[in-house]
């Protein structure tokens, strides 16, 4: 492990990528912290207190620029949901789907529509928003509250709007340039920073809650206990990661044993079967908060807050539901065992037993399903966890969003800081062996 550590801090080339990409994150977090002009930020105070789980997911990924109403308040999330959208439109538009076998030349064309729609749905988010938070009170600051102010206030949130879709296209552009010049994929470094701001919030809010305000020693103990069991679950979800199955290959113009295979990662469909199902689920209940003040423990409210409110069980039950349907639609959307058997068809090659063509598709398929039950199981178990821990322990509501054992975002931590890993290693061994030839 050292002799990597060596081999990468004394790549000048490597180190030059890291730290810049460590330049543009430290202007992500600066520009996280510029307000939105005109914006009163006491009303996403309250707002944030009486909201949907959607919203909590917005502000983490966001790294808390949402609470402070930052003109990063969106971040990178936009061009999440349009790449998500593009990919999944691939299956039903013909253009989109010749694009996407075009190589290069198609790739980049279907960036630029994913861009476009990315700034279109950051334009509705960040006006929908707006509004919503209006509804518990005006949304502009005091000194602008006139009685012919209110004739001219829609035009006033579609500047804030807009101001906020500026913020999310200049994180577009930031990832593009960490994936063109730094380190890693420029959108998931983006996503991992904000999530990693609200590390020292859970640390924090541990000690405070069983040491600093601690009654007897108990609390010191289960304080040991809380930091034990997250540290296992993040050695767990490391494991599973990198686990991936070797399916063995052999050339038909090739004598002897061949170590060609073609690895499946156990878990293929990664978090977004979980984005997914919080994303579906929470949604209405953001509606509901938008619409009214209204109690969400009764009427119509209550209703569907027993529904689609995963803390409930029906919500629960739903809530793994859909992560077990979105992890296999979106495993086979991302592996397709045709394409592979034609690929090896078209390559001369078969795997050891099976017959080409529709045995071997047939084979490659089964292998997905029984691969993508255990990453299923494994991705329900993750999702659910933060939900059980914080039952078992007692933690309350603001103690729950600050504390999170397992989860999406150590998924998505543990997931971009491998591959990320990875792609630094490969850098430094190409221009090691480059260096040879100079």
């Amino acid at each position: 492990m050292w002799l990597r550590i060596k081999r990468i801090l004394s790549n000048k080339t490597v180190m030059l990528r890291l730290a810049f990409t460590l330049a543009i994150l430290l202007v992500i977090r600066i520009v996280s912290h510029i307000t939105v002009p005109l914006f009163d930020t006491d009303a996403i105070t309250s707002f944030m207190q009486s909201s949907g789980s959607f919203v909590a997911i917005l502000n983490n990924f966001s790294g808390q620029a949402l609470e402070r109403f930052s003109i990063m308040s969106l971040g990178i999330s936009p061009y999440i949901t349009a790449s998500i959208a593009i990919q999944l439109l691939q299956m039903v538009i013909p253009s989109f789907k010749e694009w996407s076998e075009q190589g290069e030349s198609g790739k980049a064309k279907l960036n630029q529509v994913t861009r476009y729609v990315a700034i279109a749905l950051a334009f509705i988010q960040a006006f929908a928003l707006i509004v919503g938070i209006s509804v518990n009170g005006s949304v502009l600051i005091p000194s602008l509250e006139a009685a012919d102010v209110e004739s001219y206030r829609y035009f006033f949130y579609i500047y804030m709007a807009l101001v906020m879709t500026g913020g999310s296209a200049l994180a577009i552009w930031l990832g593009d340039l960490i994936t063109k010049k730094g380190v890693g994929n420029g959108t998931s470094m983006l996503i991992v920073a904000g999530i990693v701001t609200s590390l020292p919030t859970m640390w924090t809010t541990l000690w405070l809650k069983y040491i600093t305000n601690g009654t007897n020693g108990w609390d010191i103990v289960w304080f040991i206990v809380i930091m034990a069991l997250y540290f296992g679950i993040l050695l767990g979800v490391v494991f599973i990661q990198i686990a991936t199955r070797k399916i063995p290959v052999q050339y038909a113009n090739r004598q002897g044993k061949s170590d060609s295979n073609i690895p499946m990662k156990i878990n293929s469909a990664g978090v977004i079967p979980v984005i997914f199902a919080q994303t579906i689920l929470s949604i209405p209940l953001t509606i509901v908060g938008f619409a009214s003040n209204s109690n969400t423990s009764t009427g119509f409210a209550g209703w569907l807050n027993n529904i689609f409110n995963y803390q409930q069980p029906i919500g629960f039950i739903l809530y793994v539901v859909l992560i077990v349907v979105f992890s296999f639609f979106y495993s086979f959307l991302t592996i397709n065992p045709e394409k592979i058997a034609n690929n090896l068809s078209k390559s001369n090659a078969y795997i050891p037993g099976i017959r080409p063509g529709e045995d071997t598709k047939d084979f490659v398929a089964k292998l997905l399903f029984k691969i993508t039950v255990i990453g299923t199981v494994y991705l329900v178990i993750l999702a659910v966890l933060p939900i059980l821990t914080s039952i078992v322990f007692g933690f309350t509501g603001t103690e729950a969003q600050a504390i999170s054992l397992g989860g999406t975002s150590l998924l998505i931590i543990v997931g971009v800081a491998i591959e990320t890993t990875q792609q630094v290693e490969t850098d430094a061994s190409q221009a090691e062996y480059s260096g040879i030839f100079k």
